[in-house]
């Protein structure tokens, strides 16, 4: 069983929604396996808790 893991900044309920439809489609037509084989983990940091070229994102 394929297990995606995605990590992000904090998304709405709606794209996060499509993001695992989308991602559970590929794994499905790739792999030729049910879609109930397929995990989707979405781990959130929060904008304060990573950077990027030396700033925080939530300083952005």
């Amino acid at each position: 069983m394929p297990i995606v893991t995605v990590q992000q900044g904090p998304r709405t309920p709606e794209l996060k929604r499509d993001l695992v439809r989308r991602l559970t489609d590929a794994l499905v037509d790739a792999y030729q396996i049910p879609a109930d084989a397929v995990q989707v983990w979405i781990h959130e940091v929060p904008a304060d808790s990573w950077g990027q070229a030396g700033v925080l994102t939530a300083d952005k």
